[in-house]
């Protein structure tokens, strides 16, 4: 059996933001993604909301992606393939990054994947990198998100530049998929 390790924010965990709770497992995109591959695929749904890349949110706390990628990917071991899909926290007016540096920021992610041994025969993962879909309506994150729309709309570019860099698959959540 393959496994998968989708590790991301609330996008991944399944926020439903009409209804502040969670979608049930086979509306979220990890449980299609399970229904698709099949029988011979685990997927294994790792989200957190509000988790960061590589940042420590002085608000919230415990968010900082980077902490909880090593453990992660070693209590799955072997991990066939890791979807990588954060950045849109790092958008938050008190981090004060730009599209690029979030970018910078997930290509540290690839590097720690890309150089652990937690795949199969102890060999790095296989990477797919996801720029995430860009931020459409802030309704109750208007102040927290503050000039973060337009950022968003660069993060295919500056992703897959990263993807190239690192020699990583790469999928742009709207460009690839919503289309």
């Amino acid at each position: 059996m393959k496994t998968v390790l989708c590790y991301g924010d609330s996008n991944t965990w399944g926020w439903n933001a009409a209804t502040r709770a969670r979608y049930p497992r086979e509306e979220r995109w990890t449980g299609r993604l399970q229904q698709q591959l099949g029988e011979g695929y685990w997927v294994v749904e790792e989200g957190q909301n509000g988790r960061t890349t590589v940042h420590d949110d002085p608000v919230e706390g415990s968010k900082n992606g980077m902490n909880y990628l090593i453990p992660c990917l070693e209590s799955h071991h072997p991990v066939d393939l890791v979807v990588l899909m954060l950045g849109t926290n790092d958008l938050k007016r008190r981090f004060c990054k730009s599209a690029m540096e979030i970018a910078r920021s997930a290509g540290r992610l690839v590097r720690a994947i890309r150089t652990s041994p937690f795949g199969p025969g102890d060999q790095p993962p296989r990477v797919l990198l996801v720029a995430p879909p860009p931020i459409t309506t802030l309704t109750d994150f208007s102040e927290v998100f503050a000039g973060s729309v337009e950022k968003s709309l660069q993060f295919g570019t500056w992703y897959r530049a990263e993807a190239e860099l690192h020699g990583v698959a790469f999928l742009d959540a709207v460009r690839d998929v919503l289309a």
